[in-house]
């Protein structure tokens, strides 16, 4: 579901991980305040080596929390970035993900593993890269029936065929729930068909865009020497596809433009659509994607479609064949010789990740077997990772955060009674999902060949594209998750009123069974309290208890919103994310004011969490740190994080999340609760002004 995922990469993982590079802070003198005395032992949970003692809380908490582990830890070979978080349980994730899948590769695989024979065979075949070098012939098998284009009919009949399998040239289709109707599913077709990860690298003028694009278009004509060009072909082959997608760029809305709901919904139908785009054959396409008979259909950004309209009558039928073969060769790279994965490595690792080495080959196979056998590999990681405990420590924390957020709508003054009658409707209909779904998923179709690890790649793709397909007209699975539960991340479904907190990231340290209840209500209970918010941020808000896209507010109520998520934009509009690109406060906006309210609603749980247990609250108060010192240092330490130039360019123009480093500092500037625990005084950096002070939830 594309508009569910924007709100679920609340936290991290592909498109909405987020950037770090802290700029430059002015050192001021090293006076932190610490009520409680150093002979105290460290709170566990807690790493000391990561603090910069000799840093002022009150004036940079980001370098105090994490300052010694910022100077210390290496960013590893094949990564872009590298944070205390995410990517050390990633990492500790991974390793196990790749014990279970090589004993299932030897047919070794543990008794009741579903599915052991596939999960086997597909890692086996992607890490065999000497079938791999055999695979060129097949892929110029496929190519010579995919691209070859003659006629509008015959590129609908191509476009169609290639997304069916999950690639997709021009335009992108799936299904998704109907923002108007929350019970059912209904085909959508939206933007797409450009391989650079945003619209404003293809526009942009400044000499850093123009060079990754001269960068792109000299990767485009290696790729086509690789398949068999001569360079003087592929270098037209390249210009192009840039064209093409060139075009496609400047009918895109912006990712800023894309967060309002009602800009990406025109239930328009099938009868619709070829009204917007009549020289396309929309029922030769339909036919061939796998979804003949579709007729309920959102339409996310017509323009974009009459633009690809525009583009079947005016483009050369010759101009299609490497454009279309281009989409297709990038989307199987990871099935292809190693000198297309060397290439595409050499692209990325320059010009958007700046990592120094390719991921091994293994790491590779493990995330795409995940990709495609998800909820069978996640079984055996279940039961080796996630204890009861953890589930049932999770779930109370979740409706302590829960009430705590009930209790504090009774605090703002600036809702009025009937908006807040319907908020408090709307967070008591939340469902709660944790560790792994109640019903796993089938995977009896999904063919896979030990001997071809492209062949299994392109089944495993077509596999979920028809899944897609098939919800459209049927009433909506509520027991679907959008993440496998081996995903460090969690997410909040507006249709689905839910959140969802995969067994993946409930361990350290977001979730320590060692720490105190403060450190973990920091760290895990932040997350928490930040997919609550998410139900209520400017996207969020506008989805009623049922999951439909309806305004259930007042016009008052909106309006002292709206004056609330104003001052947040500006805060974070006004911070650097490195060099001369600042945050984007706009596109950054819902992530930030579920920063800032999940913060405050977990400080709350925290205190009536340690009021009610005198136990917890004995043990919190045994530490060096009081219990509300703990819970922001160990929110804090959670974000750890460094990142490769290259990658946090990338990140700040793609990435809905500020960089770690304004993700710690920038909500604790609004929260007298953390000036309270510090002791932090007027004037000092991390106490905004109360007349400057954000405040949302």
């Amino acid at each position: 579901m594309r508009k569910a995922l924007l709100a679920a990469c609340c936290l991290l993982v592909s498109a909405c991980k987020t950037a770090e590079p802290a700029p430059a802070q002015p050192q001021s003198a090293p006076t932190p305040q610490q009520p409680v005395a150093e002979t105290k032992p460290l709170p566990s949970g807690l790493d000391a080596a990561a603090l910069n003692e000799q840093a002022n809380p009150c004036e940079d908490f980001y370098e105090y929390a994490c300052g010694n582990w910022v100077k210390s830890a290496e960013i590893p070979a094949d990564r872009p970035r590298w944070s205390r978080g995410f990517d050390t349980i990633s990492a500790r994730n991974e390793e196990i993900l790749r014990d279970i899948l090589k004993a299932a590769s030897k047919g070794q695989a543990a008794e009741g593993t579903p599915y052991a024979q596939k999960l086997g065979d597909y890692y086996g075949a992607c890490m065999d890269e000497a079938q791999l070098e055999a695979s060129l012939p097949v892929l110029k098998a496929q190519l010579a029936k995919l691209t070859a284009v003659k006629s509008a009919r015959e590129l609908a009949q191509v476009v169609g065929t290639q997304h069916a399998q999950s690639v997709f040239p021009l335009f992108r289709f799936s299904s998704n729930t109907d923002f108007k109707d929350a019970t059912q599913v209904i085909g959508e077709v939206d933007q797409g068909g450009i391989g650079l990860p945003d619209r404003d690298y293809y526009l942009k003028d400044d000499d850093k865009s123009k060079a990754l694009r001269t960068a792109y278009v000299e990767h485009m004509k290696n790729i086509f020497v690789l398949l068999g060009e001569q360079p003087e072909q592929a270098a037209k082959s390249a210009a192009s596809v840039m064209e093409l997608e060139t075009a496609l760029a400047k009918a895109s809305l912006t990712r800023v433009e894309r967060r309002e709901p009602k800009n990406v919904y025109h239930r328009l139908e099938r009868k619709g659509l070829k009204g917007t785009a009549a020289t396309f054959p929309w029922d030769v396409y339909f036919t061939a994607a796998g979804a003949k008979d579709v007729q309920a259909l959102n339409v996310s950004h017509p323009p974009f479609f009459a633009e690809v309209d525009r583009l079947v009558k005016t483009t050369k039928p010759a101009a299609w064949g490497p454009y279309l073969t281009w989409h297709y060769v990038t989307t199987v790279i990871p099935a292809l010789p190693k000198s297309f994965q060397e290439e595409r490595f050499r692209f990325t690792a320059q010009n958007l990740t700046g990592a120094k080495e390719d991921v091994p080959r293994w790491k590779k196979c493990v995330r795409f077997t995940n990709g495609a056998l998800g909820e069978a590999l996640a079984q055996p990681f279940i039961a080796q990772t996630f204890g009861a405990e953890g589930k049932k420590t999770t779930q109370d924390m979740v409706v302590e955060i829960e009430k705590a957020f009930e209790r504090n709508l009774d605090t703002l003054t600036w809702m009025d009674a009937p908006t807040r009658e319907q908020a408090l409707v709307k967070v008591r209909k939340i469902v709660n999902k944790i560790g792994y779904p109640d019903k796993w998923r089938n995977y009896d179709a999904l063919k896979v060949e030990r001997g071809s690890f492209l062949n299994s790649y392109v089944n495993a793709a077509a596999f979920e594209q028809a899944r897609q397909l098939a919800k459209i007209g049927q009433p909506v699975d509520k027991t679907e998750w959008l993440m496998s539960p081996p995903t460090v991340n969690a997410y909040y479904n507006p249709p689905f009123n839910e959140i969802v907190f995969p067994a993946g990231i409930l361990q350290p340290p977001f979730f320590n069974r060692e720490a105190t209840a403060a450190v973990n209500f920091g760290a895990m209970g932040m997350v928490v309290g930040h997919e609550i918010t998410h139900g209520f941020d400017d996207e969020g808000r506008q989805y009623d208890a049922d999951g439909n896209l309806r305004d259930w507010w007042t016009q008052a109520s909106d309006k002292a919103f709206r004056e609330r998520v104003a001052c947040v934009k500006e805060q974070y509009d006004g911070y650097t994310a490195i060099d001369e690109l600042k945050v984007n406060g706009a596109l950054t906006l819902g992530e930030n004011v579920a920063d800032l309210g999940g913060l405050k609603l977990a400080h709350a749980a925290m205190e009536t969490w340690l009021a009610r247990d005198p136990e917890a609250a004995k043990q919190a108060n045994s530490y060096r740190f009081t219990p509300s010192q703990q819970f922001f240092l160990g929110y804090a330490q959670s974000w750890c994080s460094k990142y490769r130039d290259a990658f946090a360019r990338q990140m700040a123009v793609v990435d809905p999340h500020a960089p770690p480093y304004w993700r710690v500092n920038g909500p604790v500037v609004n929260l007298p609760e953390f000036q309270k625990a510090f002791q932090c005084k007027e004037g000092a950096k991390m106490v905004r002004p109360a007349a400057q002070r954000c405040e949302v939830w």
